[in-house]
């Protein structure tokens, strides 16, 4: 990076909750109630758009029943995840950096009642100083929400690192000239995160932790 770390953006699904599975299942118990094609692969494909963009890019063809199998999606998932919970080390290593001075924020494509939700659920409200939900903004890969945390906390975009498992993410902060960093172990392939050229991909939890850890370490050095 050619500033200071301030401020990392996270992703939520698939980089810090583990939620992918039961997204999936939720995606296809919809489409099945309204005897909809729907594949393992393409519905995994979809997490990290809005819910309206998810609806447009898998049934193009009934843009009628959008509603209806996005009501019926959102109710099948509140009703199953209440297991869902962060990746295991996610809670220390954001407790670690708030500690170290910097700031954290979450930019997502759940809506911002989904979001309210799962921030409730992780007891994770005060470690954020923003976040952004598709409902309340442009759905990923539009940088909208970067620019609004941004605007929010008065930091310059290269102050910044988004952290993101899809090329959603990685395209968002790309477009908006933020360094980004993939995680291999959420939704796209290590391949496809190359596209956007992150500064780095982690491919799990620890590694991830490790690395924020130096650029925190170089921020700390640098203000000092």
């Amino acid at each position: 990076m050619s500033a200071a770390l301030k401020l990392i953006i996270f992703d939520w699904d698939g980089t810090l909750f583990d939620s992918v599975g039961q997204i999936v299942a939720s995606l296809q118990f919809a489409a099945e109630q309204f005897k909809q094609p729907l594949t393992h692969e393409d519905a995994k494909s979809i997490i990290g758009l809005g819910l309206p963009e998810v609806a447009h890019t898998l049934f193009p063809q009934v843009p009628e029943l959008h509603a209806d199998i996005l009501q019926c999606y959102s109710e099948h998932y509140v009703a199953h995840s209440k297991g869902d919970a962060w990746f295991v080390g996610i809670s220390d290593m954001l407790q670690h950096l708030k500690a170290q001075g910097i700031q954290l924020a979450v930019a997502t494509g759940k809506s911002r009642k989904g979001l309210d939700r799962v921030l409730a659920q992780t007891q994770s409200q005060d470690l954020f100083v923003a976040t952004r939900a598709a409902s309340e903004t442009k759905s990923k890969p539009d940088p909208l929400m970067l620019a609004e945390i941004l605007q929010h906390t008065g930091i310059q975009a290269n102050e910044a690192i988004m952290v993101g498992d899809t090329s959603y993410d990685l395209s968002m902060a790309q477009h908006i000239g933020m360094p980004s960093v993939g995680v291999a172990y959420g939704v796209h392939a290590v391949e496809v995160l190359q596209r956007y050229h992150p500064i780095y991909i982690a491919q799990n939890v620890s590694d991830l932790s490790q690395f924020l850890q130096t650029l925190t370490q170089q921020a700390v050095a640098a203000s000092g």
